[in-house]
């Protein structure tokens, strides 16, 4: 871990890890001294100017090298403290599989996928429904409405995703599914925290909390694509503070009855 750039000349791998929202502001002040090199990104969302992943960030600010994502169902306590953790390398470069024998681990078990889109909206999106999740439980709906959010959550990162030509069985991996099902059940999760605290009217930890710029950035890619996100909609007006929580849980309650 670097906190002076010109200390990474001799790498030829970095880990970008820092929120979403910084990424471009990050590369576009910072990014000369790394372009050059293979870059995995760490961070999950969706930027809300461009409406890109982190991937498409970073080859929009002029990569050169190998690009990656890292990401999947893990806590950043949890893999520093050495314990068991399987993630999703998401790359489509030649280099793909010797950057995942370099970063995989003893304890860090890295599985290897070339649909980069697929990964990343998987990463964005289960925070989105993750803050859902928290709000129908610090709200005191219980663990059945939880099970049913989340469900119908994932039914949106599917559709979302295949919109955006990703494969369905990216989404059913530890990129998609596995990953929601972690932040979703977890009080460790910035994202569940923040909608818990939002559910039981309290003021949200301060923290790096991705899904509340993503909620608004996906939001925004569903229209342009013709996609219905009624979930990640109602998260995005519930953080911006435009609806309280019993309207919101009514408006996703008395939607038109339709098919599974």
């Amino acid at each position: 871990v670097e906190g002076d750039l010109a200390d990474l000349a001799p790498c030829d791998a970095v880990l970008l890890a820092m929120p979403m929202q910084s990424l471009a502001g990050f590369l576009a002040a910072e990014g000369g001294l790394l372009l050059d090199r293979a870059l995995i990104a760490c961070c999950k969302g969706l930027d809300l100017t461009t409406l890109e992943g982190p991937a498409e960030v970073i080859a929009a600010a002029g990569a050169r090298g190998e690009l990656a994502v890292l990401t999947g169902p893990s806590f950043a306590a949890d893999i520093a403290r050495g314990l068991p953790t399987a993630l999703t390398l998401a790359c489509a470069g030649p280099g793909a599989e010797a950057l995942q024998a370099r970063l995989s681990t003893p304890a860090l078990r890295l599985y290897r996928t070339a649909d980069v889109i697929g990964a990343e909206l998987g990463g964005a999106m289960k925070n989105v429904i993750a803050i859902a999740a928290g709000v129908v439980i610090g709200a005191g709906l219980g663990d059945s409405a939880r099970a049913a959010l989340v469900t119908r959550g994932y039914a949106e990162m599917l559709r979302l995703a295949e919109a955006m030509g990703a494969r369905a069985e990216t989404l059913a991996g530890l990129s998609g599914l596995g990953d929601l099902i972690l932040t979703c059940t977890s009080a460790q999760s910035r994202n569940f925290a923040h909608g818990l605290a939002l559910g039981a009217g309290k003021a949200p930890p301060a923290a790096t909390v991705e899904g509340v710029a993503t909620a608004r950035a996906a939001v925004r890619l569903g229209l342009s694509k013709g996609v219905e996100l009624p979930v990640a909609a109602m998260v995005a007006r519930l953080v911006q503070g435009e609806i309280g929580v019993a309207e919101a849980v009514k408006a996703l309650m008395t939607r038109p009855l339709k098919e599974e």
